[in-house]
């Protein structure tokens, strides 16, 4: 019962996103009969949108876990994200391989780049490790740019014409693909969730807040820094892998610093190390694009960044992490404001 009361706001807010394509085909005066079969409305279109939202809130929350929950500052977070979308593409469409074999080509690949990020966790801290983990993603993205591998990644076009399973398009399944984003991103938050509280997620704690004083306590804090890592890296690709099946083209762009300003961005309007504040700030990030984007046209970014400048100013902890910090004190200030107006009686009334 505890934990369901805990959960209440996770499950009530899936039970409406799972409920929310069949809203909006009614209101659009769609049926529900034609809205299984994929046809054109609002529905699809917000489908497609939200899906936007999942894949980003994946990549968010992965970089929340290294940055948020353990500390380490990585500007190459693009790359695992990244790397996860190309292999995919290269898997399914140059090694015509099938979809089961490709998420676990991507696993793997998720682990190795990890490894290779590892090599210098014991030699580098803080923003030198920010700078050479920018180093090894600059390399990444020049490679895939490379005229070499123009046959295999696209160069600087991008990978294109990726072959699709049949019941993951799109296209003509855009509702499947909409339940499996949402049950994925749902797994993955249950997951963080419990990692963070477990007492390998309690050491990485630690290890953001004084890595010397864990260490002080007997704890080999490269080893919980290496699995805060892996995790990540796994997390990121998997959610590339989403990428590169639902978008119709896999952009270099997705390998560059901009797209891990992208991540850092989404965990500071939602909340550092708050983990839903990855999900509210995806969420806020994508829908102040396509709206000021709709509204406005090219002025849009001007206003973005305005909008990003007073939530820091404003809302310092970010929306979750703001919530948490004050809702006491809020909900004190309205009960207070509810007793003058005589609708609340006092305790000691």
């Amino acid at each position: 019962m505890k934990n369901l009361r805990d959960n209440a706001a996770i499950l009530a807010l899936l039970v409406f996103l799972i409920a929310l394509p069949f809203l909006l085909a009614i209101l659009d005066g769609q049926s529900i009969g034609a809205m299984l079969a994929g046809q054109s409305g609002n529905s699809k279109f917000y489908q497609g949108l939200l899906i936007e939202i999942f894949i980003l809130a994946i990549f968010a929350i992965s970089y929340d876990l290294l940055f948020g929950i353990t500390g380490l500052l990585s500007f190459g977070h693009a790359m695992f994200f990244a790397v996860g979308a190309y292999t995919t593409g290269i898997a399914l469409k140059t090694l015509q391989l099938p979809l089961p074999q490709t998420l676990a080509l991507v696993v793997v690949a998720g682990v190795v780049q990890a490894l290779l990020f590892s090599i210098v966790l014991p030699r580098v801290k803080g923003i030198t490790f920010a700078l050479v983990t920018l180093g090894f993603a600059s390399v990444f993205h020049i490679v895939i740019m490379s005229h070499e591998l123009n046959d295999i990644a696209g160069g600087d076009v991008g990978l294109q014409n990726i072959p699709k399973p049949d019941f993951l398009d799109p296209a003509n399944q855009r509702l499947t693909f909409y339940f499996v984003a949402l049950a994925f991103t749902f797994l993955v938050y249950l997951f963080y969730r419990r990692f963070v509280d477990s007492p390998t997620g309690r050491v990485c704690i630690a290890i953001r807040e004084n890595e010397h004083r864990a260490q002080m306590l007997g704890y080999n804090t490269f080893y919980f820094k290496l699995v805060a890592l892996i995790v990540s890296s796994i997390t990121a690709a998997l959610g590339g892998a989403l990428h590169a099946l639902y978008q119709p083209i896999v952009s270099p762009t997705i390998a560059s610093l901009g797209y891990t300003v992208n991540a850092l961005l989404m965990i500071l309007i939602g909340g550092v190390g708050t983990l839903s504040g990855a999900l509210v700030g995806a969420a806020a990030f994508r829908l102040l694009q396509f709206f000021l984007d709709k509204i406005f046209g090219e002025s849009s970014s001007f206003i973005i960044g305005m909008v990003y400048v007073a939530l820091v100013l404003f809302v310092p902890y970010g929306i979750i992490g703001t919530w948490r910090v004050k809702r006491w004190e809020w909900r004190a200030a309205w009960q207070e404001r509810l007793q003058k107006a005589g609708i609340l009686k006092r305790s000691g009334d």
